[in-house]
């Protein structure tokens, strides 16, 4: 099964440019990566009049557009599909899914601290905290988080490291 981490904290707390530093890095090693960002609200990536747009709204379940060199893919769903199955299904072709989000999912997590204490309890899978505070060097992780490991936000290189060693 191939490993899947969220990077989980509250908005603006610095998640995606963890992951859009720790992606190059991971590549850098030789290892393919997805990322699936998780959007809690109703998102919309096609726009009203586009032709894949038109084809949806004329009753197609799955529209998918391709160049030379992307393809996008729509699919309706019924329900939200669970990480594991999203994983088997679009990344057989990766070494690791990094996820943006999914706070609640049965997934180990690197939650990014950058206003108070952690949303993500220690019982919920969290493997490490990244504190993102101005002041990096005076942050003491809160009461009951002893246990978790501490990252500074510029240390990219040690925390790709633990994903590497813990997961790869």
């Amino acid at each position: 099964m191939i490993p899947i981490v969220s990077i989980v904290g509250k908005s603006n707390s610095g998640k995606t440019t963890l992951i859009e530093n720790l992606i190059p890095n991971l590549k850098k090693m030789g290892y393919k990566v997805g990322t699936i960002k998780h959007d809690a609200h109703k998102f919309d990536i096609d726009h009203k009049g586009k032709d894949t747009w038109r084809m949806a709204r004329a009753g197609a379940n799955t529209v998918v557009i391709t160049s030379m060199e992307k393809m996008a893919m729509i699919k309706y769903i019924d329900c939200e599909k669970n990480l594991d199955e999203i994983t088997e299904w679009l990344f057989p072709d990766v070494d690791i899914v990094i996820t943006e989000g999914y706070k609640s999912m049965d997934k180990p997590k690197i939650e990014v601290i950058r206003f108070d204490n952690p949303i993500t309890s220690t019982d919920n899978n969290l493997i490490a905290l990244v504190n993102n505070f101005v002041d990096e060097e005076s942050f003491q992780p809160p009461e009951g988080f002893s246990n978790i490991k501490l990252f500074r936000f510029k240390d990219i290189d040690k925390i790709t490291d633990f994903i590497v060693q813990k997961f790869l």
